[in-house]
Order: C-alpha cells, then structure tokens, then sequence
C-alpha cells in the first residue's frame, strides 16, 4: 500500500450506537446549564437592586413581578441553580485534591450533589413560606 497505513474501520468520533450517557457526564452538563442560569438570575437580582435604589413605586413593580407564580417559580429555580452550583464547585473541590475519584465514589459525590441541592433547595423555601 505504498507505505499508507490502511484506513481504519471505526467510526472517528463517538457515535448515538456506542456513546453511553454517564452520571459524572450529565452533572457537568448542569453545571454549565445551572451556571448560565446563574447569569440571568443574577440580572434579575440586580434589577430589584436597582428598582429599590431608583424608587418605591419601581420597587413595588419589580417585587410584585417577583410575587407572582411565576416569578416565585423562577426565583425557585435560582435558587436550585445556585445550591447546585455551589455543591458542583465542591465536588469539583474534592477531585482537585485528588480524592473520590474512582468510580464508586466519584458517582457518590454526583448523586450526593443532585439530592443535596434538591433538599436544600426544598428546605430553605420551606423555611422561607413557613416564617412569613
């Protein structure tokens, strides 16, 4: 053949047939997700900021929006993105000191981060709504 190695018969990159979806896989896709969420959340924290310093009726217009389904639902949602942004970064915190690496533990720490932000999350609202 000229000195060419032959072309090899495998697919070059991972294909739907042979790509598994892995735990570890689907947290650093939320990370991202729960970290771009943190963007727009933090805009809208910013803008209730801004209508407080500007004047009442500015801020009751934004805190009123805020008061809403949904805008308790997105507020909810921030609240989810950062819990599990904040346990992903840990997470991430851990493996940086070279621990939890192996299989069992590395998928113990993702699940660990799902169900801690979950509850948290459950948790610090109920405070929230049974304290007003």
């Amino acid at each position: 053949m000229n000195g060419l190695a032959r072309p090899s018969q495998r697919p070059l990159s991972p294909h739907l047939q042979i790509y598994h979806f892995y735990l570890t896989m689907v947290m650093s896709i939320l990370h991202r997700i729960t970290g771009a969420g943190l963007y727009v959340g933090t805009i809208l924290v910013a803008i209730w900021l801004a209508a407080a310093a500007f004047s009442p009726s500015a801020f009751a217009t934004v805190n009123g929006a805020f008061g809403t389904w949904l805008g308790q639902l997105v507020l909810f949602g921030y609240t989810w993105a950062f819990l599990h942004h904040l346990l992903g970064g840990l997470r991430h915190m851990v493996w940086d000191v070279g621990a939890g690496l192996t299989r069992g533990p590395r998928n113990a720490l993702s699940l660990a981060t799902v169900l801690g932000s979950g509850g948290f999350t459950l948790l610090l609202w109920a405070v929230i709504l049974f304290t007003r």
